[in-house]
């Protein structure tokens, strides 16, 4: 797969002009075209929904495009959770799926009416010790342990993970849950993260609707959803064939009519929590070229960090990276593409072949858009970029400003400090 930037160089120069990099900036057109996709591909069960996974990219001007077309939100954090509310989202359209869960956070939940996702059989007593009550719907999520394999291809780990309930928890909670007057149930897992495969759904749904079935004939409760969550991943590398979602979609509907049907439950919805596979693909990191150097390497210093985007640094992930205006030249100059952290880690790109490269050249990092920006910190006092929104008309909106340094102090409450460096703010520090 040829990876195409959806900005040319002379858009970037015209938007530098205004928003100097880096910046975030995501495609309309693209996420319009896959949320619509994805609607389409699980058509078929009437009560699909997809919760959005806000942890990926957390801006309500994104956000707000989704909902058009009916999606929920995934929180996972109390201002998670804030945010959905001052979007006036509520009640079902929330999933609270979150872990070593505060009580304030469950606190929250409850009065937005989210359907809150347990994540351990010991919440069920903190949950009612908080509240004072149980919801009368309940989640609760699963882990089986060991290994996930898709065929010999081992995927990910479940075993080592700390979430969700065991296969003998799910059975006992669902028990308790019952005899407390919980009256509809969920069942949610997540396991294995950015799978490029057509099968990972369709495998991770016969594991959980054979589960929905035993629960259902063992505690006798009635199922109203089961959760896929996330996991369906992008193709970050050149080379990968992305996932199709309208066969992954229809490969589900064919587990659906093969398990839960034959066992009378047909009604049963089935919900996602696509992250990354919403937005990840229509986010670019843009930023220029300011240094070259030549030592034991060659490398590229450009004005974005791994404050900017940290995967990289964090996990040698790979993202694509496009030379705006010389896509066509032979990419024949070995670099490493580097940011101005005190870190070495700090590098976007490790040996990476691109053209020749130089001071004042804009470089497009791909697959952004989902843990890009919301992974971001402030490590060294660097501040995070701009977010940029390329409308469908060609226009682009300022959808967050860059942070500025007055915000980096602004927290330092009580300290004279800020009003000696800022004495023409005004706050009530």
């Amino acid at each position: 797969m040829n990876k195409v930037p959806f900005v040319t160089k002379k858009q970037v120069e015209e938007i530098a002009k205004t928003y100097p990099t880096p910046f975030h900036i995501y495609d309309e057109k693209g996420i319009r075209e896959n949320v619509k996709a994805l609607q389409e591909a699980f058509s078929w069960n009437p009560g699909y929904k997809e919760f959005f996974a806000v942890k990926a990219t957390p801006n309500p001007f994104l956000i707000d495009i989704l909902r058009e077309y009916g999606c929920g939100c995934d929180c996972s954090s109390l201002t998670e959770l804030m945010l959905s509310d001052a979007m006036g989202i509520k009640g079902e359209d929330i999933m609270f799926s979150s872990n070593d869960t505060p009580a304030e956070e469950f606190i929250l939940a409850d009065r937005l009416g989210a359907t809150i996702n347990l994540d351990d059989i010991s919440h069920i007593a903190f949950l009612e010790e908080t509240l004072g009550h149980l919801p009368r719907t309940l989640s609760c999520r699963y882990n089986p342990g060991g290994k996930f394999a898709l065929g010999t291809d081992i995927m990910d780990n479940p075993g080592d993970a700390k979430y969700g309930f065991t296969t003998e928890q799910m059975f006992e909670g669902f028990r308790i849950l019952r005899q407390k007057g919980v009256e509809q149930f969920g069942i949610h897992a997540f396991l294995a993260s950015n799978t490029v495969t057509n099968a990972y759904y369709p495998t991770l749904a016969r594991q959980l609707f054979e589960l929905a079935v035993k629960l259902r004939q063992e505690t006798g409760v009635h199922i109203a959803f089961i959760n896929l969550s996330g996991g369906i991943g992008i193709p970050y590398r050149p080379e990968q064939e992305p996932n199709d979602i309208r066969v992954i979609g229809d490969s589900v509907r064919k587990v659906y009519e093969e398990v839960l049907q034959p066992a009378g439950m047909g009604d049963v919805a089935i919900y996602t929590e696509l992250g990354r596979f919403m937005m990840g693909p229509y986010g670019h990191l843009v930023t220029k070229v300011i240094h070259e150097k030549h030592t034991h390497k060659e490398y590229v210093g450009v004005d974005a960090c791994a404050v900017n985007l940290m995967r990289p640094a964090m996990y040698g992930a790979y993202h694509h990276i496009t030379v705006l205006g010389k896509e066509g030249q032979p990419c024949d100059h070995l670099y490493d593409v580097t940011g101005s952290l005190c870190e070495n880690n700090d590098k976007f790109a490790i040996d990476r072949k691109l053209p020749k490269v130089e001071a004042g050249d804009y470089l497009v990092i791909h697959d952004t858009g989902a843990h890009g920006f919301s992974m971001g910190y402030n490590y060294n006092g660097k501040l995070k970029s701009a977010e940029l929104l390329l409308r469908e008309d060609g226009s682009v909106q300022l959808i967050r400003r860059a942070e500025r340094p007055e915000d980096y102090f602004a927290t330092l409450d009580g300290f004279e400090i800020y009003h000696k460096m800022f004495p023409h703010k005004i706050t009530s520090l």
